[in-house]
């Protein structure tokens, strides 16, 4: 009988070693395989996606921002362009260490320090993504430096691109207004990808802001080859970008400078109409901003000197001036008359004052005018008169006169983002914004332009110019075809005893006689105006009124002038307001030389020159010397 041998340590062994080499081929086997089909799908199945990723890697693709469409005048000449320039900006979710790229960029840049506050603050609030302007119109040397520098400075970019440049600098501040970086609230509001583009800008203020849609073009865009840390190493593909339209004003761009240079060291506004057309010619607001320097972003201490300057230069007093019109408004009051059917040969005795309903009130020349028929009273601006007249028929038909022409009007249609529209009063409008009831002296403030009535100058051309047209005249700023104007249905025989006490106000015996033009056979017409902005007591008026030159800037009258040229056949409207320059003295004489410029440039440039020799400079020359004044006053840390 045959026992069999158990199984020795070495079989055992074998057959377990065997067993699990088995096993672990299998596994190698069952991975290798899956790591192969892997591979395949990578390759073949998603072998465009890779390649797309690892493309991306190697190419950077960016867009180019547009260039914005120019703004021309009515002879094409540009007031708004573009012009090649280097800048710098910050892409916040690239920096690493923003204090240290700032500390770096100030030094290679010579920022001052409230430049580098201001770029702090710029990159507190602005979006992860959303590019920060350091500089711009940067010097080749300097951006030269930015760009050896740039694996130091992660987060910064260099670009060459194109800046706004408005060649007549503060003249054309308040009209065109200026461009700047894209805030984040305006990217959150639209969320349109291209306002997260480095070096693009848009409209903030005025006519770049009501036309930017119009303005701003298509991008462009570059596809460059880089590293691995973002250097470019070669641009492969650029496809340049599309130029905005370009839109041509009616705005005459000399007599706009020369308006703006003309106010001097004045602060207020010259609006001058085409009477026919209604076309906005100038519309100058003084002492203004450099709107080349807000669209690079002013510092701190820019902004400092115009938010405390008393005159207000970051006001456009055009559209937010609204003023008391004084005697400019006598022609229309005189039309309200002679529509109620007063007849213009009837007289009143001006003795310098006169009671009504218990009140004294007084004429502007203390003794009087004496005898005054309704020419007389507009061209030597008899208050007396208006007071009598204006109690007779009452305040309504002065009120519904003053609408017609176009004060306390909002112009429709008007390229403008605000137009303060002040007050035309009457019984309703007293109850419903005093809850009182309409007193006398209300009418007799009124009529001549006090009281309750306040204008803006855009207001006062428009009303001269329906005037001197007798159309219900529009004001326009973008030159198209002309529609005609709407007639203001006024007998025409009212307009011509009206006229001829404005034309008596600069050419017979009126109160602006040295506004006469010194031309031969062109006659300006017009009707002088003071507004009080403080009320004379009874005590100064015992002791003598003091004169507006011994009163505080802010206490002195506000002069203003309207008028129209030539007279026989108008066709420029010229207002003009000067705040606090003690009277219509001021405001004539710019009156007279604007309209001149128009028909002899030369002479009115010759007197131009002579009045800046004495107001020490130009526009550029006066602000460069008020802010260097204002660093003097101010106290340094």
């Amino acid at each position: 009988m045959c026992v069999a041998k158990p199984p020795t340590n070495k079989r055992i062994l074998e057959q377990q070693f065997s067993r699990r080499a088995t096993i672990l081929c299998a596994v190698q086997l069952g991975l290798g395989g899956v790591l192969a089909g892997r591979l395949a799908w990578l390759a073949i199945a998603e072998n465009q996606k890779w390649q797309l990723l690892s493309e991306s890697n190697r190419l950077q693709l960016s867009l180019i921002p547009p260039r914005r469409g120019l703004l021309l005048d009515r002879t094409g000449v540009p007031l708004a362009s573009n012009k090649s320039v280097f800048m710098i900006d910050l892409l916040p979710d690239r920096l690493e260490d923003a204090d240290k790229v700032l500390k770096q960029l100030a030094e290679l840049l010579d920022l001052s320090a409230d430049e580098t506050d201001r770029l702090k603050t710029d990159l507190e609030q602005a979006l992860d993504h959303q590019p920060v302007r350091v500089a711009s119109d940067v010097e080749w040397d300097q951006y030269a430096a930015v760009n050896v520098r740039l694996p130091d400075l992660p987060g910064v970019s260099p670009m060459r691109g194109f800046s706004r440049h408005y060649p007549a600098g503060a003249a054309t501040a308040h009209l065109l207004g200026y461009v700047g970086a894209p805030s984040r609230e305006e990217y959150e509001k639209t969320g349109d990808p291209l306002l997260m583009v480095p070096g693009m800008q848009v409209g903030k203020d005025m006519l770049e802001k009501t036309l930017d849609e119009h303005l701003t073009g298509k991008p462009g865009a570059r596809r460059a080859e880089v590293t691995a840390t973002g250097k470019v190493v070669r641009e492969l593909e650029v496809r340049s970008d599309t130029i905005g339209k370009s839109v041509q004003l009616t705005i005459d761009g000399g007599l706009q400078t020369y308006a703006s240079r003309r106010l001097g060291t004045q602060s207020g506004s010259v609006v001058v109409l085409d009477a026919v057309t209604g076309g906005v010619l100038a519309m100058a607001s003084m002492p203004a901003y450099d709107p080349n320097s807000f669209s690079d972003g002013i510092s701190q201490f820019e902004w400092d000197m115009l938010s405390q300057d008393e005159r207000v230069p970051l006001r456009n007093k055009t559209l937010q001036g609204l003023y008391p019109p004084g005697s400019t408004i006598k022609p229309i009051t005189a039309l309200a008359l002679l529509n109620e059917n007063i007849d213009p040969d009837e007289t009143v005795l001006c003795t310098g004052r006169i009671n009504i309903a218990g009140g004294t009130f007084h004429c502007w020349r203390r003794s009087g005018h004496g005898v005054v028929d309704m020419n007389r009273a507009i061209a030597e601006s008899c208050d007396i008169y208006f007071y009598v007249m204006g109690i007779r028929v009452g305040i309504q038909p002065i009120a519904d006169m003053a609408r017609r022409f176009g004060l306390g009007e909002r112009f429709l249609g008007l390229p403008v983002p605000y137009q303060y529209y002040g007050t035309v009063p009457d019984p309703a409008w007293k109850r419903r914004r005093y809850n009182e009831p309409w007193e006398a002296y209300d009418t007799v403030n009124a009529t001549i332009g006090q009281g309750y009535l306040l204008a803006n100058p855009l207001q006062l051309a428009v009303m001269t110019a329906r005037l001197a047209a007798g159309e219900k005249t529009h004001p326009k700023l973008l030159a198209a075809k002309e529609a005609p104007a709407a007639p203001l249905e006024i007998d025409p025989r009212m307009l011509a005893i009206v006229r001829q006490g404005m034309e008596d106000v600069v050419n017979g015996q009126g109160t602006a006689t040295r506004a006469r033009l010194p031309l031969p056979n062109i006659k300006l017409a017009g009707k002088t105006g003071t507004a009080q902005v403080r009320r004379i007591t009874m005590a100064e008026r015992r002791r003598g009124v003091r004169s507006n030159a011994s009163l505080p800037w802010k206490q002195r009258d506000h002069g203003l002038f309207v008028g129209y040229a030539p007279v026989h056949r108008p066709r420029y409207t010229v207002a003009v307001v000067i705040e606090h320059g003690g009277g219509s003295g001021a405001a004539y004489p710019i009156a007279s030389d604007t309209p001149l410029y128009l028909f002899d440039e030369r002479q009115a440039m010759k007197r131009l020159a002579s009045l800046e020799n004495g107001w020490g400079g130009g526009i550029e020359e006066r602000m460069a010397r008020e802010a260097a004044e204002f660093v003097a006053r101010t106290p340094s840390d």
